[in-house]
């Protein structure tokens, strides 16, 4: 397929379809559909805690489905849907009488860095990436990894909670920002 594109200098170039092209329209239809059964979830559970994690999580997926769309846009191609036969699996998991333990763990969302997140690890070897798309990939992988870790640890908040030992609140601080972390660090020296 030959695609016509302006370059910035306003030149049209031919060019074939991205390589990645099919990446970038996986990720909108997964994010985009986590969002959905996440946002779902996060109206179910009577656990304040867990639904702020729940929620985090799912603006960020909402996010990313929307920024991988709109890219896959300035590239001039347009999202095309492709059903999945298991969003609907999730979404009724999602919204089930469950406990929200017994949902983290058959949706997999306590292993997101092995099962899932590894395989973001050759993402670069890709050398005709371009540089906005580049850009969009880092932060969307790096925020993925604090979601996955946000969701560990929540899951294994809730796995102490009902084993009777641990904390009785779910624990955001794996997602702080580094620049808490740096606003911390001044305070101590002041």
């Amino acid at each position: 397929m030959v695609h016509v594109m302006p370059d910035r200098n306003g030149a049209v170039a031919t060019t074939d379809k991205p390589t990645y092209l099919g990446l970038l329209n996986a990720i909108a239809l997964a994010e985009s559909r986590a969002h959905r059964y996440l946002m779902a979830w996060a109206e179910s559970t009577g656990d304040a805690d867990v639904r702020q994690v729940l929620r985090t999580v799912a603006w960020r997926e909402g996010e990313h489905g929307m920024a991988f769309a709109k890219r896959i846009n300035e590239l001039g191609f347009e999202l095309r849907d492709k059903p999945d036969p298991r969003s609907e699996a999730q979404m009724e998991l999602a919204s089930s009488k469950l406990s929200d333990l017994e949902k983290l763990e058959k949706l997999g969302l306590d292993r997101l860095e092995t099962d899932v997140l590894s395989g973001f690890d050759t993402v670069f070897k890709d050398h005709s990436i371009d540089i906005r798309t580049g850009e969009l990939l880092g932060r969307y992988i790096a925020e993925e990894h604090d979601s996955a870790r946000l969701l560990r640890t929540c899951c294994q908040t809730l796995r102490d909670r009902s084993s009777g030992k641990g904390r009785k609140t779910v624990s955001r601080a794996a997602g702080k920002a580094p620049a808490d972390a740096t606003s911390r660090r001044r305070s101590r020296v002041s």
